[in-house]
């Protein structure tokens, strides 16, 4: 705990904490004002284009700059020398910044959720049922946190440049197979769709009982949540473990690495 408190202290003077709390505030404000202006706007074209749009675009790109932007404070106060030789396990390090990317991805996802829902039953007709938003938020959160693993990882190894290139990277695979036909049999080797799948889940309450393909419909999106969440779960044990193993024996950057 004593870790990751300082680890938040660190990012007091950063604009990672702008990044936090100023993209949901953002993304969520411009949604409820192209809603408010959009008449006949329902609650799943509202639910399906904000989080189709948060995991698949905005979570990819995020998680490679917050990642990013963690490794690089420490790269900039001392070339990591500061960092390597603090008097605690490297262990507890790694896990310290991962803990803190790991909250402050869920505290934006659900900031997102909490301002769009209010603002869409403040000045939405439709409204907005705020344990739907919220549950989206929190599963897209799950998605993501093997790529938080990921992009530490790559952050440290190769830099700041090469977590966001690969961000960038993740936005066209979640795109291109996580919201299309063409990763129906890929997606669950793809990280960068979990997010995807696992955040529009809870989207299956606005399908109607009368739809013929209802049950179907219900079934898929059961057995993809399955899948979704046990891709996520073996890929953190294996990148977690992995992580931690290669950062005990990582002595930082070679100059022009």
């Amino acid at each position: 705990m004593r870790v990751l408190l300082s680890e938040w202290l660190r990012t007091k003077r950063t604009a990672i904490r702008w990044f936090i709390f100023g993209l949901p505030v953002f993304l969520a404000g411009c949604t409820v004002v192209y809603l408010t202006l959009s008449p006949g706007s329902t609650q799943d074209f509202a639910f399906e284009g904000f989080f189709t749009i948060w995991s698949g675009i905005m979570i990819p790109v995020s998680v490679g700059i917050l990642g990013g932007a963690v490794i690089r404070e420490e790269e900039l106060a001392g070339n990591f020398n500061g960092f390597l030789s603090f008097g605690v396990s490297r262990a507890k390090i790694f896990l310290g910044k991962f803990m803190l990317v790991v909250i402050c991805t869920f505290v934006c996802t659900l900031l997102a959720a909490m301002i769009l829902g209010c603002g869409m039953n403040l000045f939405v007709p439709c409204g907005a049922d705020m344990k739907v938003f919220l549950l989206a938020a929190v599963f897209t959160s799950i998605g993501a946190v093997p790529l938080l693993v990921l992009h530490l990882w790559i952050s440290l190894a190769w830099g700041w440049g090469a977590s966001i290139g690969l961000s960038f990277g993740g936005l066209l695979m979640a795109v291109i197979f996580g919201t299309t036909s063409l990763g129906a049999s890929v997606w669950k080797f793809i990280p960068w769709t979990w997010p995807v799948k696992l955040g529009l889940l809870p989207g299956t309450v606005y399908i109607q009982p009368a739809d013929g393909n209802f049950r179907t419909l219900v079934n898929q999106a059961a057995e993809t949540g399955i899948t979704a969440l046990s891709a996520v779960f073996i890929a953190l044990v294996l990148l977690l473990s992995t992580g931690i193993l290669w950062f005990a024996k990582w002595e930082g950057r070679r100059p022009g690495e």
